[in-house]
């Protein structure tokens, strides 16, 4: 049996730990005993991550906006948040938030990371096992796209899912989420 001490203090920088050569019933009993954590299982290996204050700040901000250009280009979507995303016994991953756009499905067309201490680009080939079709990355202050095309994520300017919204406009709001608060962001962004 996998234990870990429970405790959720929103510290300054993320906590991440690594099991690895588990099994996939590890993953499933770990993930529902402590499920304040973030959890991802690939190649007999888990990642546990418990999120600063700032990564949550970061990624609430994140889908305020993405949850806004929705209702501004009434668009129809269905959040999920860090939910399961998952090929049993082989692959799972629990992304910062995520989003399926237009229907509701198994995958979601969007994932979102934000990246302080763990994660990061490499998650990438977790994210093509899944078939996901749109990766954001929040790092170092920047957000970047990633395109599932032909198999393989391709990095890009604009966002297939968020056909007429950029990166830069994206960074500049979830900057501004550490100064103002999120019915400030939301209103400037409209």
């Amino acid at each position: 049996m996998l234990l870990l001490k429970t405790k959720n203090n929103f510290s300054d920088t993320d906590k991440t730990i690594t099991l690895a050569d588990v099994s996939w019933e590890d993953y499933l009993e770990l993930s529902e005993q402590n499920p304040e954590y973030r959890y991802s299982y690939y190649k007999n290996v888990i990642t546990v991550m418990s999120p600063s204050r700032n990564h949550e700040r970061i990624k609430k901000t994140i889908a305020i906006l993405i949850e806004t250009y929705c209702q501004i280009e009434q668009m129809k979507f269905f959040a999920f948040g860090s939910g399961d995303i998952k090929k049993p016994t082989e692959i799972a991953k629990q992304p910062d938030e995520s989003y399926c756009f237009e229907t509701e499905k198994e995958i979601p067309d969007l994932a979102v990371e934000v990246v302080f201490s763990s994660g990061g680009i490499k998650d990438l080939e977790k994210y093509k096992a899944l078939n996901v079709k749109e990766v954001w990355f929040w790092e170092n202050n920047s957000l970047n796209f990633y395109l599932n095309t032909d198999s393989n994520y391709t990095e890009s300017l604009s966002s297939f899912c968020l056909p007429k919204i950029s990166k830069e406009l994206l960074s500049q709001y979830i900057s501004k989420g550490f100064t103002l608060d999120n019915l400030t962001i939301q209103n400037e962004f409209v």
